[in-house]
């Protein structure tokens, strides 16, 4: 999705002042949440740029509470003996670490079973945590801000799976939530019903159009939240070969993962459970899930089918955000950050990005701030051995926990990152297969975005700009730096002279000096 164009601001350009070092995103600086499912008990730490976090602690265990409630109606002996466990576990950590705020929230099997209330004080009695117990409308409203947090603007309808419950949530495109519903199709809880597979698949169905009721016949996306949804994606992964292993915006066809269902549907479930590394209790819920996913699809017949990391525990973070803090570009803030904390000369990057800026005179606003945020990531791994510097670059940008970006456009950052270290792929054992997520346009153009950032690095080590500036005419096939200073025409030795050749060289232009204001 594209993003309105943003408002310009005089000092700080397209993209904003940073508020992740101000107040409002410092009170934000470590934020925990416990998450008690019917399936998992999992507490997250997250800390790092409020708007895009990083993930300080994170830890799950897969207790199964809601094991066997259909036919008891109350929760699993065993999974509260390890749910305990865990909890009093969490709370220990979270002192520890200074948490602040704390959250705790239930779902399905503690709000229904008849033993939940106990349960609930008996938690807060050995632990002292204080769990907010939520209804599936709220339980489907945090997953939609959870995505929300990752995909500012993001339109289309959400899917939450749980162990015994499945909720659906429309998103506006305006970053408001709409509808919500609920429904009992949780793995754990069809799991517990006694009737033949062709009734249950049945009552799926029936469950599914009964659900549907309301929301956009035709969504033109379907993000799927929830631990069962991102197995079913690995093994999207491991049929199709792809090459990048980040389930996050991990995008599908409909008849993608129709055809990846009718595999699961004839192919050894534990032989699936070794090749994706799914654990045993998980891997349980997939043939379940698989059925409840192909009803879906069939039913919504979406465009395109994303998964989403982000769920409930995020959305409860985004809750705990001020509207300026929710507006923000999560990529940008996340860089910003990360300049702030690694980089030799905090700052640098805004500059870099004003000098190489007139390379790229026909960007949108999605390509800009893919710009921008190299620009300011750019630095960020110098202290990595300068053998593998390159490497390092490229591994953070396609594989870090960042908000925001498609496969493809990680690959771009990670290319032109890659080309900010080395002029040359050759013997950086980059991953080819990764080339075929963008086209070969895009690929060209993150190279000499990485070259340009390796000459305007090396060119000036404060603000480029102020000595020279480069002009880019397509028509004449020209590239001119001009130099307006006596210091400009200093810096420009010969290792700055042989980088700004290898970037004319890349741009496919001829290489022109100019001299004066």
């Amino acid at each position: 999705m594209r993003a309105e164009e943003p408002e310009v601001h005089p000092e700080w350009g397209p993209f904003g002042v940073p508020l992740f070092d101000g107040p409002e995103a410092q009170s934000l600086s470590r934020v925990g949440v416990i998450d008690i499912g019917s399936n998992s008990v999992r507490m997250v730490i997250f800390d790092g740029a409020a708007r895009s976090p990083a993930y300080f602690f994170n830890e799950k265990i897969l207790c199964g509470l809601g094991a066997g409630f259909s036919e008891t109606g109350l929760l699993n002996p065993q999974g509260k003996i390890r749910a305990l466990a865990a909890l009093r576990r969490f709370a220990r950590l979270a002192e520890a670490a200074e948490v602040s705020p704390m959250l705790a929230v239930a779902t399905a099997a503690v709000r229904d079973a008849k033993d939940g209330l106990a349960f609930r004080e008996q938690v807060r009695a050995e632990t002292g945590l204080s769990i907010r117990v939520i209804d599936g409308a709220e339980e489907a409203r945090l997953s939609a801000q959870g995505v929300l947090l990752g995909w500012p603007g993001a339109a289309g309808l959400i899917c939450d799976i749980g162990g015994s419950s499945m909720e659906l949530a429309e998103l506006k495109g305006s970053g408001k939530v709409g509808q919500r519903a609920t429904s009992d199709l949780g793995p754990l809880k069809l799991m517990g019903m006694t009737c033949s597979k062709k009734a249950l698949r049945a009552h799926i169905k029936a469950e599914v159009a009964t659900l549907a009721k309301g929301f956009p016949e035709t969504p033109g996306r379907l993000f799927l939240v929830g631990g069962s949804w991102r197995a079913i994606a690995r093994i999207d992964m491991e049929r199709r070969g792809y090459p990048l292993k980040v389930l996050h915006e991990y995008r599908m066809t409909p008849k993608g993962i129709l055809d990846t269902l009718k595999y699961i549907d004839g192919t050894d479930i534990e032989a699936l459970r070794a090749r994706t590394g799914t654990s045993p209790e998980r891997m349980r819920l997939v043939p379940m899930a698989a059925d409840v996913l192909r009803a879906l699809v069939r039913k919504l017949k979406p465009r395109e089918i994303a998964i989403s990391s982000y769920g409930i525990r995020e959305g409860l973070l985004y809750e705990q955000m001020s509207d300026a803090l929710k507006e923000r570009d999560p990529l940008i803030e996340a860089a910003r950050h990360s300049e702030a904390q690694s980089a030799r000369m905090p700052g640098f990057g805004r500059k870099l990005y004003r000098f190489v800026e007139p390379l790229f005179p026909r960007a949108r606003h999605d390509k800009k701030r893919l710009i921008r945020a190299a620009c300011l990531l750019h630095d960020v791994s110098w202290r990595a051995h300068p053998d593998y510097r390159a490497e390092v670059c490229f591994d953070n940008a396609t594989r870090a926990n960042l908000g925001g970006m498609t496969h493809g456009e990680r690959v771009y950052l990670g290319l032109a990152l890659l080309h900010r270290y080395r002029s040359s792929r050759v013997g950086t054992g980059f991953d080819t297969e990764l080339l075929a997520l963008l086209p070969e346009d895009q690929v060209r153009e993150a190279e000499i975005l990485g070259r340009a950032m390796r000459f305007g690095a090396m060119f000036a080590v404060a603000n480029p700009s102020e000595h020279g500036t480069l002009t880019y005419r397509p028509k004449r096939r020209e590239l001119i730096l001009r130099l307006h200073t006596d210091a400009g025409r200093d810096l420009f030795g010969e290792v700055a002279q042989a980088r700004f050749r290898a970037l004319a060289s890349a741009m496919d232009v001829e290489p022109i000096i100019e001299q004066g204001s």
